[in-house]
């Protein structure tokens, strides 16, 4: 029998020892001739083209690479697309669904733990005003009025009732963020219809609907997947239930927010700002409209969970050890369509590749 075959689309281990390790294993890889961050970089689209023989795919979550129905139609026997980042918003999960191939991402702490700490950097630099110091100060000034930032949790002197933060999505990366919010004081709402009750109670933060949610806070952060629910989940109608001193930052996927109503909202003074670190569009276009509105939104190019010593590259013996397991017939770990399992294993449990291969 043939060596079993692997598409890595978009790899991030820069050093090759994951895929070494794979060859040696007896896996046929095939490799692009770029990485997933210079890919990242291109303006241009495409679809991933598989060979018809390809048994597992891995590579990145971003909006350079489409993994539509005619990508996974093209590979007959394709076990697996597994994911090196959290996100998995480029895959057409319904086609995966009904083909019974499993699509696995990487919630490696470094990835979402790096959101969440980003998130809270952000939405301070806003508060208060950063930005707006620091350049001040670098133009030869010293101090003004104009440069006071939101003061954020409680105050027991002027009974001040600190800000109230809204939390849609309660995973791993909105759970984290009330955790880093919890020595504030401050009071925590969040909303996430797919959460159990026991999420909120444990980290202490006050179940809601989405409507109460935009309402009463004075932060909306936003950690929820992007998925045809959540596509522009926040447009205009929701913006306008916001206070007008709200902030709203988005540190998930750019499609969750209308940018448009958005700009519209902060060029009439409906919001106090806003913190975007992803867009619809990545890299955006020159004549992006809220990259013209000064400091009343803060900008930044997806990278809030890239760190010094982090980065995408610790997923991969992860997704290593997921294209093993598949390969040999068994289940990987966080499979994000765990529905398709009893079908998946009754089509492949146990048929393992790689010693038939050895054999």
């Amino acid at each position: 029998m043939s060596a079993p075959k692997v598409h890595i689309f978009q790899p991030v281990d820069e050093s090759g020892q994951t895929h070494e390790r794979l060859r040696r294993s007896g896996i046929n890889l095939k490799l692009p001739e770029i990485s997933w961050m210079q890919a990242a970089n291109l303006r241009n689209f495409y679809d991933l083209v598989l060979d018809q023989d390809t048994d597992a795919a891995a590579g990145v979550s971003n909006k350079t690479v489409r993994v539509t129905r005619q990508s996974l139609e093209g590979a007959k026997n394709l076990r697996m697309v597994a994911f090196y980042t959290v996100g998995f918003d480029n895959i057409d999960m319904d086609a995966a669904i009904e083909r019974d191939i499993l699509v696995v991402h990487s919630p490696t702490e470094s990835n979402w733990g790096g959101v969440a700490e980003g998130t809270m950097a952000n939405i301070l630099a806003m508060l208060k005003k950063v930005r707006e110091k620091d350049r001040y100060v670098k133009a030869g000034n010293w101090r003004d009025p104009s440069l006071q930032g939101i003061y954020v949790g409680p105050r027991q002197i002027d009974d001040y009732p600190g800000l109230t933060v809204g939390i849609i999505g309660m995973g791993r990366i909105g759970s984290r963020v009330s955790d880093l919010l919890a020595p504030w004081h401050v009071k925590l709402i969040g909303c996430d219809p797919y959460v159990d009750d026991s999420v909120f109670v444990h980290h202490h933060v006050r179940r809601v609907d989405l409507d109460t949610l935009l309402k009463q806070s004075d932060v909306v952060t936003i950690h929820c997947n992007l998925t045809r629910e959540t596509q522009g989940m926040i447009g205009a109608k929701q913006l306008a239930m916001m206070k007008p001193t709200a902030l709203l930052a988005n540190h998930a996927r750019g499609a969750i927010v209308d940018i448009e109503a958005l700009a519209d909202a902060l060029e009439a003074d409906r919001l106090y700002g806003a913190v975007i670190d992803v867009l619809p569009e990545e890299p955006p276009p020159p004549d992006l409209r809220l990259s013209k509105l000064g400091d009343k939104i803060l900008l930044s190019p997806h990278m809030v969970s890239n760190n010094i010593g982090t980065g995408l590259g610790i997923a991969a013996p992860w997704v290593e050890q997921a294209i093993y397991d598949v390969l040999q017939g068994k289940i990987p770990k966080h499979v994000v369509n765990p529905d398709i399992i009893p079908a998946w294993l009754k089509r492949y449990g146990g048929k393992n590749l790689l010693a038939a291969a050895a054999a």
